[in-house]
């Protein structure tokens, strides 16, 4: 008897980057990763992210990890479905990785514009600012809880191991969702 999977996102590459601002060039360099994982219901599930295309086996293989080892994730659907507006993304706890826009406060490109960075549950894990605001509104960072990062974690541990950086090591802002590959 097969286990019965929720389908969070089924889209198409066109779908997933529709309407994406990104330049030509970046949205070609760009590949759908389809992924399974746990969410907080205990259901397995099966989502889509969208990365650099030079990190999709990383990205798929950290993915099983986290399944193998039962690490709920909220979901994974790409930010088009939000619009491309990374807030309402986040506040929904959903996982993400491409989106072309700037990092906050700043001019500066994020990561997240070359598929780069990987955010993942930012409810439970998230940014916390030298000013004391946190992203998203109302989150609390309580690494005693269930799908919550700390530098030990073994999920936290597989992506150091494979390159990645990961944004609860940063100085300020402390950004617990955030992995990155530059």
């Amino acid at each position: 008897m097969s286990e019965r999977v929720v389908i969070d996102s089924d889209l198409s590459f066109a779908q997933a980057v529709e309407g994406s601002v990104a330049p030509l060039e970046i949205i070609d360099s760009l590949s759908l990763v389809d992924v399974c994982y746990y969410s907080f219901d205990g259901l397995r599930h099966a989502g889509q992210i969208v990365v650099a295309a030079r990190l999709e086996d990383d990205v798929y293989d950290i993915f099983r990890f986290i399944e193998k080892h039962g690490f709920p994730v909220g979901k994974v659907i790409p930010i088009v479905a939000y619009d491309w507006d990374d807030e309402a993304s986040m506040a929904d706890n959903n996982s993400s990785s491409f989106n072309f826009r700037v990092i906050a406060g700043t001019n500066k490109l994020s990561l997240h514009s070359f598929g780069r960075a990987i955010d993942i549950n930012p409810v439970q894990n998230p940014v916390i600012y030298s000013t004391g605001r946190v992203a998203p509104s109302g989150a609390s960072y309580r690494p005693e809880n269930e799908g919550v990062f700390a530098a030990a974690h073994p999920v936290v541990q597989e992506f150091t191991r494979r390159g990645w950086h990961w944004g609860g090591h940063f100085d300020t802002p402390k950004d617990y969702h955030h992995f990155e590959k530059v």
